[in-house]
This record gives C-alpha cells, sequence and structure tokens, in this order.
C-alpha cells in the first residue's frame, strides 16, 4: 500500500507519517528531507541556489541516501549524516528555490519512485499525491494556519539551540507557502481524491488516529 501526505511547511506531516509509519510497520520517505539535502550541497559547493546545471553535478557527485540509524530516519550526503543540518534557517529559507527547479525535480521525484518500490510505504511531501504515487490508495493533505505552524517551527528551532522570532518564521512561512503553490513544476496542490485534515487545533495524537482509521478502512476493503 502507498500512502500520500502533503501540505505546506510544519503541518505536521513529517511528524505524524513517521509514527503511522512505525506503528504499521510502513517504510518512511520524507521527501522534503531531500530537497533540504540538495540545497545544503548547493550551499557548501558555493552553488548559486538558481544554477540548476551545477547543481545537478554537484548532487552526483554527492549522492543523497536516507538511513534508518536506531529506529530514526537519517539523511546523509556522500556518506555524511546530514540530519541536523539540512534543517537550519538558511536550509529552510532556500529550499523553496532549489525544489522549484525542473531537473532537480525530476532526479528527486526518479529516486522517490525508487525508494517506494512495491513496498508498504508513507511519504510526505508538497506532490506525492498528484506528481510522485498519483496512485496511492490513500492521499491525506494536511492544513493548519500560518500562526500555528509557526509557533511548532518555533519549538522545533528551539529544541536545536536556534533562536529566531515568532514574527519572521511566520513571514517566512507565508513566503514559503506562495512559491511552493505557484512554482510551474510540481506545485504545492491538493490532489482531487485526497482527503483534506485542518490540525491546527488538532494534536499529533488526533491526527495520527485520523490517518490511521483512513489507512485501516482502505484495507479492511
Amino acid at each position: 500500500m502507498q500512502v500520500a501526505i502533503d501540505g505546506p511547511a510544519s503541518a505536521g506531516k513529517s511528524t505524524v507519517a513517521k509514527i503511522v509509519a512505525n506503528k504499521l510497520n510502513f517504510i518512511y520517505i520524507d521527501t522534503g528531507a531531500m530537497y533540504r539535502a540538495c540545497t545544503l550541497i548547493a550551499k557548501e559547493n558555493g552553488i548559486d541556489y538558481g544554477d540548476e546545471s551545477k547543481i545537478l553535478t554537484a548532487i552526483d557527485q554527492n549522492p543523497i541516501e536516507l538511513k534508518s540509524v536506531d529506529g530514526a530516519q537519517k539523511v546523509f550526503v556522500a556518506d555524511k549524516d546530514v540530519s541536523l543540518a539540512i534543517r537550519t534557517p538558511e536550509i529552510t529559507a532556500n529550499v523553496s528555490q532549489v525544489s522549484a527547479l525542473p531537473g532537480v525535480r525530476e532526479k528527486m521525484v526518479s529516486l522517490q519512485r525508487h525508494m517506494a518500490g512495491k513496498t508498504d510505504v508513507i511519504m510526505d511531501g508538497r506532490d506525492i499525491g498528484t506528481t510522485v504515487l498519483p496512485n496511492a490508495e490513500v492521499k491525506i493533505f494536511l492544513v493548519a494556519s500560518a500562526h500555528s505552524r509557526a509557533q511548532r517551527r518555533l519549538l522545533d528551532y528551539a529544541e536545536k539551540g536556534i533562536h529566531e522570532d515568532l514574527a519572521k518564521i511566520e513571514h517566512d512561512i507565508e513566503v514559503r507557502d506562495y512559491k511552493d503553490s505557484h512554482r510551474k513544476i510540481s506545485p504545492l496542490k491538493k490532489a482531487a481524491d485526497a482527503i483534506e485534515l485542518d490540525t491546527t487545533n488538532m494534536t499529533i495524537e488526533e491526527v495520527t488516529a485520523a490517518i490511521m482509521a483512513k489507512i485501516l478502512e482502505k484495507r479492511a476493503k
């Protein structure tokens, strides 16, 4: 079974996807982390975030892998764990530009489909239900207010020892929402057959339960 979870930044996609994957023993694939890794590769190689050709070459020279380490998914670039390095404000601010590059998107979508294979998989991102896994049996589209998402990101940064202003985070989220939903290639968009969940006032447990119910309902048919 393939499960696609899409939605804007900090809507809770990765958090609940990991929990559901663990509960159902599904393979979990964080596509957003892969685009962040592409952005980090550009940064560390001094490449302009809009230079598609050089970024693609650098990606080929620095393979991106998702590995399970002690039960947690880690992101590796050229065999180096970059799981924390891809979550900094600079990477967050520039990942939309890199992920909008057609060549980068094509390369990552191909890799994501290969990873999904024929196993039970839960994949989260912004174009999973529309582009990467259009035939997924269950499609979920998570939404939440920009303010609540900014509060979540503020807490996430604080846990990593990163200090940011709430108003700035909220502004950055709104800017990214616009970029993600207006890019020409695979924009952030709810699939016609996706189930929308507004997580603004929901706990992680409530969101997880709602998604689990949809998956189990589909499995029972």
